[in-house]
This record gives structure tokens, C-alpha cells and sequence, in this order.
């Protein structure tokens, strides 16, 4: 379940919630009368089920209530009432199954703003995946990979073709870009001085039977990448960030960065090259998988919330409470 606030000013209040009234999915309204200071207004609270809120955030926000009061939601870890577990039986589908858009659209946002720390994280994971490539350690390059941020633009990209929203792809676009360039101009430089200290040499990138995987993409490669895609977004739609680890152990991005990163000191070009194509291959497969769960989940539950929004509500459902 979730708990919603609105903040609206007085004369829209009744539309509000006439809005949660109509809705199945939802229970325990509250109308706080003049309880909101800034922006001035009614307060109205509620508990909604995740299979229902893009129809009800719809329907708030076409009241205009983003720029003349506010709506915030957030998650209920627990929630001990009879009329929820009616709210909930009454939305069709299953909670984790749901795809609330503006939740995503969120943590998309968040995910893909090119900060000091995704830079930060994204350059320690290229340099241990850079580590790994020249010891031929491939639990190195798995916790490059547990470590690598990049899935956060793969998915605000994926999200963009779907939304149709140019800006929000050029922000993914370049932070992907730009991280990755950073990354490797950091670990590259770091790989150039440990030659000139003798540390690291090129025939260290000769033979490595457990991570040669890197430079040779294959079908396969493009494959576990379109998995790893349906499996990333579906984790972000059902907020199973379990799942998420998953994805980034699959998926070849960052190890391919790291041998790009050593092998441009070390003068191996045709790694260069083949690590590039690995990189290229891995994002190509994630945009395709992501766009298309994406468009099949707006698919399925477009027809849910037009279900939900033409429903009556349950009869002997409890009437707002009304403080103040």
C-alpha cells in the first residue's frame, strides 16, 4: 500500500475527493480543513494500492495540484486494517506486479543526474575491473561489476524513448558518456604510471584463460544483455533491488571499460577495439530489452487503470474522516 498527502486549495478539495471516493483501491480518507500553510490550502490523506495509483495520480494531476498544492506518496511497510486488504483485493493485479509511473519516473531522474559520486563509483569499479583484467581474477571482475551505477542512465534512456522525452535522454546520454570517459581517462592514467613503475607489463594481458570473455562478444553477449534489460527494469518497476545486483553481475559494461582503461597504455589496440564492441553490444541489448518491457507494462496496465477508474466503489466502504 501506499500513503498519499495532497495538498489543495479549498474549492478543489471536493474534487479530491470525489477522486479517492471512486477509486476500490483505495481507504482511510482524511480531510484536514485549512491544515496546510505552505502552499495555503486543505490537506487530504489516504491509503492507496499500488495497482491503482497511476489512475488516481492521473486524475490529480490533471486538477492542476503541482503547481497550486503538492501530492507525495510513500511506501506503507505496515498497514493493519481490514478496509486495505479490501482496497488491495479490489485493485486488479498483484502489488509487486504494479508500475506506478511517476515512482519511476523519480527514481529514474535521480538515477541518471551525472554527480561526483556516480563519477566516483563508476572510476573505483573500472579500476578494480581493471585490476581483475590484469591479474586474471574474475571475482575481481564480478565486484567491478556489483559496484558499476551505469544501469541507472541505461534505464532513464529506456524510459525517455518510452516518455518521449528528448531532455531526459540527453542527460542519459551523457552521463553514460561522460562516465565512462571519466573512468577510463582515471583508470588509463593510473594503468600508465604502474608501467612506468614497472608494476604492470603488456604480455599480462596475453593469457588470461578466466577473464578473456571480456575482448570476445559473441551472440551470447547480446543475449545475457537483453536479459539483464527485461530483468533491470522489471527490478525497478517492482522495487526488488535484490534483483538489481543481478542485473549489474550479468552484464559486461564496466569489465569492458577496465580493459580499455589498461589496454590503451599497454598498446594492445585490437583489445581496445573488441572491448569497445563489448561495451556497445551490452548497452545495445539493455536499451532494446528495457524499451520494450517498458512499453508492454504501460500496455498492460493502461487497461488496469481504465478498469479501475470506471469501477464503483465497494459497497458499506468507510466515508472520509474528516479533522479539524
Amino acid at each position: 500500500m501506499l500513503h498519499v498527502r495532497v495538498i489543495t486549495p479549498a474549492d478543489r478539495t471536493d474534487e479530491v475527493l470525489r477522486i479517492v471516493l471512486e477509486c476500490p483501491g483505495a481507504a482511510h480518507a482524511v480531510r484536514f480543513p485549512g491544515a496546510a500553510c505552505s502552499p495555503p490550502g486543505d490537506v487530504v490523506e489516504f491509503s492507496l494500492a499500488r495497482e491503482a495509483a497511476n489512475a488516481v495520480l492521473d486524475e490529480l494531476r490533471a486538477l492542476g495540484l503541482k503547481d497550486s498544492g503538492a501530492i507525495t506518496v510513500e511506501q506503507i511497510d505496515l498497514s493493519i486494517s481490514t478496509a486495505a486488504e479490501k482496497a488491495e483485493e479490489a485493485a486488479p493485479g498483484d502489488p509487486e506486479d504494479a508500475v506506478v509511473w511517476e515512482e519511476l519516473a523519480a527514481r529514474v531522474t535521480t538515477d541518471t543526474r551525472l554527480s561526483w559520486s556516480y563519477l566516483a563509483f563508476l572510476a573505483l569499479a573500472t579500476q578494480i575491473a581493471a585490476i581483475g583484467v590484469l591479474a586474471d581474477q574474475p571475482i575481481l571482475i564480478v565486484g567491478a561489476m556489483v559496484l558499476g551505477p551505469e544501469f541507472g542512465p541505461v534505464a532513464a534512456f529506456c524510459f525517455g524513448i518510452l516518455r518521449r522525452q528528448p531532455r531526459l535522454l540527453g542527460t542519459a546520454v551523457r552521463t553514460l558518456v561522460v562516465g565512462f570517459a571519466a573512468a577510463i581517462a582515471v583508470t588509463a592514467a593510473c594503468a600508465g604510471v604502474s608501467r612506468l613503475l614497472g608494476w604492470i607489463t603488456p604480455d599480462m594481458l596475453d593469457d588470461r584463460p578466466m577473464t578473456e570473455f571480456i575482448v570476445h562478444p559473441d551472440r551470447w553477449s547480446f543475449i545475457v544483455a537483453l536479459l539483464a534489460g527485461i530483468a533491470g527494469i522489471l527490478s525497478l518497476t517492482a522495487g526488488k533491488s535484490s534483483a538489481l545486483v543481478g542485473v549489474f553481475i550479468s552484464v559486461t559494461t564496466v569489465p569492458a571499460a577496465g580493459n580499455i582503461a589498461v589496454a590503451l597504455p599497454l598498446a594492445h589496440w585490437h583489445e581496445v577495439g573488441a572491448s569497445l564492441v563489448q561495451l556497445g553490444v551490452n548497452l545495445a541489448g539493455m536499451v532494446i530489452a528495457g524499451v520494450l518491457t517498458l512499453l508492454l507494462q504501460r500496455l498492460l496496465w493502461a487497461r488496469f487503470g481504465l478498469r479501475i477508474t470506471s469501477a464503483p466503489r465497494p459497497r458499506g466502504a468507510e466515508p472520509p474522516i474528516t479533522a479539524g
